[in-house]
C-alpha cells in the first residue's frame, strides 16, 4: 500500500488541553474530515471506552453508522496506563518487542498480562456488543475512531483486524498523537485524520484534554444506543 495522507489541524501543532472533552475532540474532527471525505458505504468503528465519544460525533456529523472494535493494550505489569502490545478481536497478538526487552520481563509474565487482556476482550465483547456478529467490511470505507493514540499499538492491531476484511479505504481519525506513532501508522492506512499532533516527550494522550476521565461501561451503552 502506498504511503496515505495526513491532515492536521496546524494551530493546534504542539499544544496542551486544547480539547474542553472527547465530545469537542470528535466534532473538531468533524470539521477537519468535512468535504474530505466520501461517506457513502462507510463504517464508523470505535475503539471503547475513550474512543466513543468521539466517534459518536463523527458518526452522527455524517449520518453513518457506529460500531465497536474491540482492542485492548497488554498492560505492563503493575502499570494500567501502559501497555507493552495489544490484542485484536481475533485474539491476534502484537507485542513491542524492544519494550518488552528494556523492562525485562519474563516470558511467564508476558503470558499472564496476554490471557487476562484476552479475558477482557471476552468480557467487553459480551458486555458491550452482546457477542454480535462484526458487519462485513468487504469493500466498505471505514474510519477507525479513538480519543488518541501514543504508542499506536493498539490502533496498530485495530488497523491489521481491519485490513483482513477487505474494505476499500481505511481512515484513522483521532484527536491527538505523536508524529512519530502517526508516520508509522500512515503506512498502513489511506488516510489519517489527527487534530493535535505534538512531537514532544513524554506523551500523553490526556494531556489534549481539559476534561479527562475513564468511561464506564453503562456511558459507552448510552452513546451506542443514541446513535
Amino acid at each position: 500500500m502506498a504511503k496515505g495522507k495526513i491532515f492536521e489541524d496546524v494551530n493546534l501543532r504542539n499544544l496542551y488541553f486544547v480539547f474542553k472533552d472527547r465530545s469537542d475532540a470528535g466534532k473538531r474532527l468533524v470539521k477537519l474530515m468535512k468535504d474530505r471525505i466520501d461517506i457513502k458505504n462507510t463504517y464508523v468503528l470505535a475503539i471503547p471506552s475513550g474512543g466513543v465519544p468521539v466517534a459518536y460525533e463523527i458518526a452522527k456529523a455524517f449520518n453513518l453508522p457506529l460500531e465497536l472494535l474491540i482492542v485492548r493494550k497488554i498492560q505492563i505489569p503493575g502499570n494500567t496506563e501502559a501497555g507493552f502490545g495489544s490484542v485484536g478481536p481475533d485474539f491476534e497478538v502484537i507485542i513491542d518487542e524492544g519494550l518488552v526487552k528494556r523492562l525485562k520481563l519474563t516470558q511467564q509474565q508476558i503470558e499472564k498480562q496476554i490471557e487476562s487482556t484476552k479475558k477482557t476482550l471476552i468480557h467487553r465483547n459480551k458486555i458491550l456488543r452482546d457477542n454480535r456478529e462484526f458487519p462485513e467490511l468487504l469493500n466498505k470505507n471505514v474510519i477507525l475512531v479513538d480519543d488518541g493514540v501514543a504508542s499506536g499499538y493498539t490502533m496498530k492491531e485495530a488497523v491489521k483486524f481491519v485490513n483482513k476484511k477487505g474494505p476499500e479505504l481505511v481512515i484513522i481519525s483521532i484527536p491527538t498523537a505523536p508524529l512519530d506513532t502517526i508516520n508509522r501508522l500512515i503506512n498502513d492506512v489511506d488516510i489519517i485524520f489527527c487534530a493535535n499532533i505534538r512531537e514532544q516527550y513524554p506523551f500523553a494522550v490526556a494531556d489534549a484534554y481539559q476534561e479527562w476521565y475513564d468511561l464506564t461501561d453503562e456511558e459507552v451503552l448510552r452513546y451506542l444506543k443514541n446513535n
